[in-house]
């Protein structure tokens, strides 16, 4: 087992809290769409990304449970490469600029949320996901980043979609089972592969591995993203009519042979 440096991160709100021995409780209110609410707890928030921890193969283990079935925003656990960080250092966060993604996830999307540039994938609901890139060199990314603002115009953002589709690679299933009961869940990061399994029982797997360094990451949230195909690219807060929270235990990363 490796060491894990988790730390809490939380907005308008949020709660972190240890409820028992090793059983984690990440809460946020209940409350209007104006407020972005976050409970998290991550090991990259002060890192570059070339530093973050997790290369594969690695293995992440823990058990899981949240307090509503169809709670409004996100949640989810695994690793990710934070690509669409835009905070510059504040918060206490890493300056870092936005890049293509990386991830390999559980991820439960409630409406509008859409993440994914291949149409004919799961966007919402509760999803064992993937993403696939090679993080572009930095003069690219210094020379893309007058194009951002044309993504609010739905022509330029649908021929920018059409374009990451030949840049990012994806993969994303759909999970049908109560994810308010205690589960275990597990992800099997390999150079070539990424396994998913629940209960000790494989639920899908997938060649589309992410490239790279990345961050662990386990979160609840209110918020939003979209970027669907016959529209621009959306982020938002919606609202939370009660209280919600993710509980986590026995979070374990090992380095399989």
């Amino acid at each position: 087992m490796l060491e894990l440096n988790l730390q809490p991160r939380i907005a308008s709100g949020g709660l972190v809290e240890m409820v028992e021995s090793d059983v984690w409780r990440l809460n946020i209110p209940a409350g209007p769409s104006r407020c972005y609410r976050l409970a998290q707890l991550d090991d990259y928030a002060r890192q570059h990304r070339a530093r973050f921890n997790w290369l594969p193969p690695v293995h992440l283990t823990l058990r899981a449970r949240v307090s509503h079935a169809d709670l409004p925003g996100t949640w989810g656990f695994g690793f990710w490469n934070d690509p669409f960080n835009a905070r510059m250092g504040l918060g206490g966060t890493r300056h870092r600029f936005p890049t293509l993604p990386n991830a390999a996830w559980f991820f439960w999307a409630s409406p509008p949320n859409y993440l994914a540039v291949h149409d004919s994938h799961p966007t919402q609901g509760f999803l064992a996901a993937t993403f696939a890139s090679h993080p572009p060199p930095a003069p690219v990314l210094a020379l893309s980043a007058p194009l951002l603002p044309f993504v609010a115009w739905p022509p330029t953002a649908r021929w920018l979609r059409r374009m990451a589709q030949g840049l990012v690679h994806e993969f994303a299933a759909q999970l049908a089972f109560d994810a308010t009961a205690w589960h275990t869940y597990e992800i099997d990061w390999r150079p070539a592969a990424v396994r998913f399994v629940v209960d000790g029982a494989p639920v899908h797997e997938t060649s589309v591995s992410p490239k790279g360094r990345m961050g662990l990451v386990l979160w609840i949230d209110n918020q939003f993203a979209a970027f669907p195909p016959h529209g621009r690219l959306r982020f938002g807060r919606l609202p939370n009519p009660e209280p919600a929270w993710l509980e986590l235990a026995a979070v374990s990363i090992t380095r399989p042979r």
